[in-house]
């Protein structure tokens, strides 16, 4: 599943830095002593040893033990050419010989456990106490910046961790009953991240909290009582009860379409599942180990370092997140390193052009066009204007960034559906069953391959747990109507009649995402969020409570389809690691109800400890609330609402972000790697680029440590990036306990010009 992101910049390729393991021989040193003695290897003079010319790639396949490497040496066989792994042995030419190493063989003398055993009690408390974790790191996440990189790696590795150190306790005392398996891991795994998703997609950092007054009053339209309903415990889990089940029940009757017919690739789910097949090698376990250690140490180092700044906090701009790093002029324009662990960890996960484009972004809009803007002050909007005004300077940031925003989801969304429907039209209208779907660069008319031991087994099993068709319907249908006759009671001016139509149009939509998502690994949840927020707030006018409305069923659409693809995500999982179909289904169930009562908890306590959530310029600004409220206003009022210009800046950016995506597409993906993406660049328009810098200063970490030893880069590196991520995020769980305490921080460390600080200093010592 993919740990949710905003207009998905950053979960579909964030997911890149997954490892997928490939499984390859090692030799014996036995083996390889014989083999020097008939001249088969040859010294380098590194002192390693590799492959003669004449070793033949069936050779390398022999044994039984296998290795890891990273799994973008999969997409690309050129990269394995010479490649060493982590253990410094050498990686077999190419994917030469890789189809030919069963994974399933490893695992043959264990006995697949039924699915009910798959579901166990020590599954769900590990997964409970995990969700509660990753939803603190993607609240707040969701609430600062909106950057949201994939988590599953995390997942899988603490779930491992957390069951292997438990069963391993029991086994000592005589008291293990079940050993732990694969698809126990699995189970884990779906039911954090379906856990912790609900912080995404249940709108706490956009369309819910942009319901708010707190948000409303940032706006001049718009900000009357029918269209704001502030948060409260009670109506935010209800809400999410009700719409949060149905995207499950809609793709359920697809599963043998979409994994075994159409054999899509689901990235992250083959990433993840990988991943677990190698958790329980003995290889891997070792591996996972020294993962977690890492982990675990840099989790120590974060969390510390956010209590220690915490002590330099006690008053407005204060502490190390202010420090004005390139000087007091940047840090007026918002270019400063902000000390933050947490977007450096970010910044190691995501790919470099992402962290780039952000800094691109930052350049262009608070480096370039707001100081020329602002120097139009008084003649494009009025100089006494507050600077949160969307009249004023602010709402060119606001609006050309939504402009970027829907011009990168627009061309994304009919690319991705121009792939649904040209793989649909060979897969159903061509009865072309050998055709591969058009990934990347694979060529449309290849015959695969027999079907291997591998999938043999696979299918079997994938095919042995059905889950009734009449259940998915009768279950569809029920929640469909139980929905519609709730949600209005919790928003009057979503009407039920709106809510009818969306339910129907919805398993269509739910399909479309998930299959596009098996294509291209891009989850296009928030692009029809805000479909529905045009038009649903169109339909209900203005004088209705149309921006409200809009908002509300940018929540039940965006529900619905990104949860159908998160099942089938989990769905080519459990595929991969055979665990039952049905252990997906029921633990995709249990981790969204989890989601659904933890979610809103978390958020509670940040909206409770946090009085200036929601302000820019504060800890917490939660930027895309203002940036959805403010689409809805669009779509129930029109361009009425802009500044002077800022309707032109609009179009401009508008068609330069389509323009830019589709030089993209174009120029072939070695060219492409090095022109900015869009959606990235629209993000610092609003915020700054404060955050950009701290996950450039991650991506110069990871670059320097992969010049140094790629292998133990690309093997740490996640983990390492994942222990600074959940430590600055837990912190603030005790964080947030002391403001609700009332404990203030002692110290307020403020940096003043020199001008400034000698009439503090005259004032204080008249």
């Amino acid at each position: 599943m993919q740990m949710g992101n905003h207009d998905n910049v950053l979960s579909p390729l964030g997911r890149v830095n997954n490892i997928r393991p490939l499984y390859i021989s090692e030799r014996t040193k036995r083996e390889r002593e014989r083999e020097r003695e008939r001249g088969r290897y040859s010294k380098t003079r590194s002192a390693k040893y590799t492959l003669a010319m004449e070793e033949s790639n069936n050779e390398v396949n022999r044994d039984d033990s296998f290795r890891r490497i990273p799994d973008q040496d999969l997409v690309d066989p050129e990269k394995n050419k010479g490649r060493r792994d982590v253990d410094g042995d050498k990686v077999v030419d190419g994917n030469k010989g890789v189809e030919e190493a069963s994974i399933e063989k490893i695992f043959a003398s264990k006995e697949v456990p039924s699915w009910q055993n798959q579901l166990t009690f020590r599954a769900f408390f590990v997964s409970f106490v995990l969700g509660v974790l990753f939803s603190f790191i993607v609240m707040k996440l969701n609430l600062t910046t909106g950057i949201i990189p994939s988590l599953n790696v995390s997942a899988a590795l603490l779930g491992f961790f957390f069951i292997k150190t438990w069963t391993k306790f029991l086994n000592k005392a005589g008291l293990l009953k079940q050993p732990f398996t694969r698809q126990e891991n699995t189970v884990i795994q779906t039911c954090v991240v379906a856990s912790s998703g609900i912080a995404f997609s249940g709108g706490f950092g956009s369309y819910l909290f942009g319901m708010s007054k707190s948000v409303a009053d940032q706006s001049t339209e718009a900000n009357d009582a029918q269209n704001i309903k502030n948060p409260e415990l009670g109506w935010m889990i209800g809400f999410l009860f009700v719409v949060s089940f149905l995207g499950l029940f809609s793709v359920v009757p697809l599963r043998k379409i979409m994994i075994i017919d159409f054999k899509l690739t689901y990235p992250s789910g083959t990433a993840t599942a990988h991943l677990i097949n190698s958790f329980h090698t003995p290889q891997g376990a070792k591996l996972a180990k020294k993962q977690v250690r890492a982990l675990g140490r840099f989790f120590s180092f974060s969390f510390l370092w956010g209590f220690f700044q915490w002590f330099f906090t006690g008053g407005d701009d204060c502490g190390f997140v202010n420090f004005p790093t390139f000087g007091l002029k940047a840090y007026e324009n918002r270019f400063f390193f902000d000390f933050s662990a947490t977007y450096v960890g970010v910044g190691m996960i995501c790919p470099y052009l992402i962290n780039i484009s952000m800094l691109v972004g930052a350049v262009l809009s608070w480096g370039i066009m707001w100081p020329l803007i602002d120097a139009r002050k008084g003649d494009w909007f009025p100089a006494d204007l507050s600077p949160s005004s969307l009249h004023g300077l602010q709402g060119y940031r606001v609006f050309i960034a939504i402009a970027m925003i829907l011009g990168d989801g627009l061309y994304n969304f009919f690319k991705v559906l121009g792939r649904t429907l040209f793989g649909l039209y060979h897969q159903v209208f061509k009865k072309d069953s050998h055709t591969i779907l058009p990934v990347g660069n694979s060529s449309s008319h290849v015959n695969p391959p027999s079907l291997s031991y591998d999938d043999h087994r696979r299918t079997h099993l994938f095919l042995k747990d059905q889950i009734p068709k009449w259940f998915a319907f009768a279950g569809y249908i029920t929640i469909a109507i139980i929905s519609a006759a709730t949600v209005p009671h919790i928003f009057h001016q979503l009407k039920w009649y709106y809510i009818v139509v969306i339910y129907i149009i919805a398993p269509t939509l739910a399909f479309c995402n998930a299959y596009g998502c098996g294509l291209t690994d891009w989850s296009l949840a928030s692009t029809y969020g805000k479909l529905a927020i045009f038009t649903i707030g169109g339909w209900a006018g203005a004088n209705h409570g149309g921006v409200l409305a809009g908002l509300a069923a940018c929540g039940v659409m965006m529900n619905i389809v990104s949860t159908a693809s998160d099942l089938m995500q989990d769905f080519k999982t459990g595929y991969l690691t055979l665990a039952s179909p049905r252990s997906m289904f029921v633990s995709q169930i249990i981790g969204t109800a989890m989601g659904c009562v933890i979610s809103p908890c978390v958020f509670w306590l940040f909206y409770k400890a946090f009085h200036d959530l929601g302000v820019p310029g504060s800890e917490y600004p939660a930027p895309y609330a203002l940036v959805y409220r403010n689409m809805a206003i669009l779509g129930v009022e029109g361009f009425s609402a802009l500044p002077k210009n800022c309707l032109t800046l609009c179009y401009i950016f508008f068609i330069a972000a389509i323009v830019i995506n589709a030089i993209r597409d174009g120029v072939g993906t070695k060219r492409a790697s090095f022109i900015p993406i869009p959606m990235a660049m629209a993000i610092p328009f609003y915020l700054g680029s404060y955050f950009a810098i701290d996950m450039c200063v991650g991506s110069l970490i990871l670059f320097v440590w992969q010049k140094y030893n790629k292998a133990k880069a690309d093997a740490f590196g996640p983990a390492v990036a994942s222990g600074l991520i959940c430590g600055d995020g837990i912190w603030t769980l005790p964080s947030s306990i002391l403001a609700l305490a009332g404990v203030n921080p002692p110290i307020c460390m403020k940096f003043l010009s020199r001008v400034t600080n000698a009439k503090v200093d005259a004032f204080l010592n008249p």
